[in-house]
């Protein structure tokens, strides 16, 4: 992993370190602790700042023969550490073996390979520095050239630590993003009715109708509005548009409310008229809506039931995308509420349909307005990236793509920037010597520079 990882080509060195190594990072979409940012507080050691939460590398090491408690059990950080490094080696050609030396190479300088025999001078050259006041939470954010950081959060959130944060002078924008997952959630009724009780306090709106669920929601948008939100989330398996009647959502509502379970077909009701609702607030205020689609979420149920949800048990999805995909985009369209959009599938066999897909529904009024966004979670790899920039460049206009994000929940993830442009830069420079595309540096490092940066800051306005 020297300067010229991943970079075949002289062009693609040029591209890399010319242009996208220059250029800050937006992670318009992570999962990082906005507690964790306002109290910016040392990591005690390199477990919790590396480990902790992160159940890409806990598949692993289950998949090795480690036991969950040195996943996410009650062992000892050090062991928990130990652990893993016994796996690393295990992890040749899968992209964690990538990210985690460049992980250790960029934020601590560590340029040996992790593994039992390196594992405690590893660790304890790394949790020695993690005490150091530039490798608080903040710190690390700049050491890696972050200029905007756009959190996870639920709309009942009182969004107190970006308040917090929003009062320090740290160089980097910390904004919220409205992910109102749990609202679609009415396949547990006893679930749901929590969560509209928790809206209820945020929002001092009684909710004794659907009408007044959407009041007592429109009330949070407005309140994440005021405090720089400007986009949206959804994790849903599929895209909600069947065709409904509002008196319907009403007695659906009445139903849920009163602790009773819906049909299939009353569900997918339900959550279309929501989740239509929830596209028309977006666009009222000029958001971006993002949508991750196509996540078969919590398989294993009996370490769901141990663990709970995002700890390492979910797998890509087969669902159908097009049809409900478009008849949801068509139905904002139609009206004139299209607000921009991001799509992301976890199934690779989608990326045609994504791709062409953001082509239906592009009106010339804003660049790039309907996106397909960058490679997610399971396609986050080098085949994967590659595949999503080569759909999007020929169905699609690649120098438009708003570019990459972490959606991670460590500190220690901006890496996978640096990772998604040294591939970009290759993928160009392998074009350029095959003759495929000219020799035109200027061309080519603007283009760079916007993928990399400038197309996410005009995009969302940052």
């Amino acid at each position: 992993m020297d300067q010229h990882f991943l970079l075949q080509t002289k062009t693609a060195e040029y591209l890399y370190h010319e242009h996208a190594a220059r250029m800050p990072v937006i992670d318009y979409h992570c999962h990082l602790s906005p507690g964790q940012m306002a109290g910016n507080e040392n990591f005690e050691n390199l477990t919790q700042a590396w480990l902790y939460g992160d159940h890409y590398k806990w598949r692993a090491m289950r998949a090795n023969g480690i036991d969950e408690q040195y996943c996410s059990g009650h062992a000892s950080d050090r062991e928990k550490f130990e652990k893993w490094a016994e796996t690393v080696p295990y992890t040749l050609r899968n992209p964690l073996y990538h990210w985690t030396h460049l992980e250790l190479s960029r934020y601590f300088g560590i340029h040996e390979l992790l593994n039992p025999r390196s594992a405690q001078k590893i660790y304890e050259k790394a949790s020695a520095m993690l005490q150091e006041d530039q490798f608080r939470p903040l710190g690390l954010l700049q050491k890696m050239n972050v200029e905007v950081v756009c959190t996870t959060d639920d709309p009942v959130d009182n969004l107190e630590h970006h308040t917090n944060l929003q009062k320090k002078e740290t160089g980097i924008r910390i904004l919220p993003t409205w992910r109102p997952d749990k609202i679609l959630a009415v396949h547990d009724p006893t679930g749901f009715n929590n969560y509209v009780n928790a809206l209820i306090r945020a929002s001092g709106q009684d909710i004794d109708t659907y009408q007044q669920l959407l009041i007592a929601l429109e009330k949070r948008h407005a309140y994440f509005h005021a405090r720089d939100c400007r986009l949206s989330d959804h994790g849903i398996e599929h895209f909600y548009a069947s065709d409904y009647h509002d008196r319907d959502i009403q007695v659906y509502f009445e139903r849920l409310r009163a602790g009773k379970k819906l049909n299939p077909a009353e569900s997918e009701m339900f959550r279309s008229a929501v989740l239509y609702e929830l596209a028309l607030m977006d666009h009222g205020r000029g958001w971006t809506q993002q949508f991750h689609i196509g996540a078969l979420r919590n398989n294993n149920t009996r370490m769901f039931n141990e663990n709970g949800p995002d700890t390492g048990y979910d797998s890509i999805g087969d669902f159908q995308m097009a049809i409900p995909m478009a008849k949801f985009l068509n139905r904002l369209e139609a009206g004139g509420k299209l607000p921009k959009t991001i799509l992301y599938n976890l199934n690779p066999a989608d990326n045609e349909v994504m791709a062409t897909m953001a082509g239906n529904f592009q009106d010339g009024s804003i660049p790039g307005k309907i996106q397909w966004g960058s490679s997610w979670w399971f396609l986050d790899q080098k085949d994967g990236i590659e595949k999503q920039l080569n759909g999007l460049s020929n169905m699609g206009l690649l120098g438009r793509f708003v570019g990459m994000l972490t959606d991670s929940r460590s500190f220690l993830s901006y890496p996978r920037h640096e990772y998604f442009r040294r591939i970009l830069c290759n993928l160009l420079g392998n074009d350029v010597e095959k003759g495929e595309i000219p020799n035109d540096a200027e061309l080519l490092g603007q283009m760079v520079e916007n993928i990399c940066y400038y197309n996410a800051k005009n995009y969302f306005k940052f």
